[in-house]
């Protein structure tokens, strides 16, 4: 026995051992404890609950919904709207990230100063406020009425923002969402296995045009006869009818989670555009590239490829920071549990649902930059100033 302990690796293992069993008598005396409290005030625990009926209605939804439906669909809805004011918010961040990097390090001086006083302006205000202030301008926008129009066919009003929207049903949106999904995954594949030889560009062009086709016809025979094609609001009376409407609350944090964001973002792009070798620039010159072949061969790849670890953490952030809805009373994954809590009373179990869902949400995003990250990453290449 006192050779065992003289040993290290077994020192270590019972040491180990030791926490482990310490952290889990102190987790089930925590779960033993909650359960005595929760008898002790005659409240139930356990998911039961999730197939009885809410009672209560909610301002926007993805999918339609009565007050007579269970909690289940509810939390659903609410991931599914937390998930679109996420996919909104973080792609218009993108875009305008993209466009401050680029202006940032523009030799330009004033695009380079009107850059950096975007990126200080934006980054420096808190989201929340930020949320709270571009809610209070959209929601005073004229009634629908005087609508500002752009192009007779997006009208921005008090009541939200409308928009021109293909007439098909969603069941088709979806087909054809994972029909571009599946392909880009086989696309991953087949140049794995083909080594993005001759055969691979073929069966890439001919896939491509099947998809397209596909796509189209899709749309096509899921289009109900005799509506349009392009389903555009019109003014009805007191509002709009037809066409796809953005609710205030939506609108005003996606601008603010896309501004706040594309703050961030831009800075990450600068750096990554900076961070490539001054020699690898010089060499396309000397290759006698002019300068935009050498910004879309050499410069905005290996800066793509430096930048998408910290893309990756704003990503997270931004998918995160969807939780300011709460303020503006957008029905978001947050907001729908709050008021599940107040309805309910299961206080626990729905903490634990609300954790789950965004642990859940912001892993898969981790997942899927880290797989491109790995796809993409050049070997050998490292990142010098």
């Amino acid at each position: 026995m006192l050779t065992l302990f003289r040993n290290q690796k077994f020192r270590d293992a019972v040491l180990q051992a030791f926490v482990i069993s310490a952290v889990a008598v102190l987790i089930i005396a925590m779960i033993m404890n909650t359960r005595s409290a929760l008898e002790a005030q005659s409240l139930t625990s356990g998911f039961g609950f999730l197939e009885r009926s809410t009672g209560w209605d909610f301002s926007f939804s993805v999918l339609p919904y009565t007050i007579s439906d269970s909690y289940q669909r509810t939390l659903i809805i609410g991931i599914l709207n937390t998930l679109l004011l996420g996919f909104l918010g973080i792609s218009l961040a993108t875009i305008l990230g993209v466009v401050i990097g680029l202006v940032r390090t523009s030799k330009n001086y004033l695009f380079s100063f009107l850059g950096t006083l975007y990126v200080e302006t934006f980054r420096n205000i808190p989201l929340i406020l930020q949320g709270v202030f571009w809610y209070s301008i959209v929601s005073h926008l004229p009634r629908p009425r005087s609508a500002t129009s752009l192009g007779d066919m997006v009208f921005l009003s008090g009541r939200g923002v409308y928009f021109p929207v293909v007439n098909i049903s969603v069941a088709a949106v979806a087909t054809m969402l994972a029909l571009l999904v599946l392909w880009v995954i086989t696309l991953f594949w087949l140049r794995e296995k083909l080594d993005r030889s001759h055969m691979y560009h073929q069966i890439k062009r001919l896939g491509w045009c099947m998809v397209v086709l596909v796509v189209l016809l899709i749309g096509y025979f899921s289009h109900a006869a005799g509506t349009p094609v392009l389903d555009v609001p019109q003014l009805k009376g007191l509002n709009f009818r037809g066409g796809m409407r953005m609710p205030p609350e939506l609108t005003a944090l996606v601008i603010a989670i896309g501004l706040y964001g594309g703050a961030y973002i831009g800075e990450v792009v600068r750096a990554g555009l900076m961070s490539v070798p001054r020699g690898q620039i010089e060499a396309g010159f000397v290759s006698g590239l002019k300068s935009r072949h050498i910004f879309t061969r050499i410069r905005l790849p290996l800066a793509v490829r430096a930048v998408l670890p910290s893309l990756t953490n704003q990503y997270v952030q931004l998918m995160k920071a969807t939780t300011i809805g709460l303020v503006v009373g957008y029905s978001d994954f947050f907001m729908i549990v709050s008021t599940s809590i107040n309805q309910s009373g299961q206080t626990l179990e729905l903490l634990a649902i609300l954790m789950g869902g965004f642990l859940v949400i912001n892993l898969s995003i981790a997942y899927v930059m880290n797989s491109i990250n790995r796809r993409i990453a050049i070997k050998g290449y490292e990142v010098r100033n």
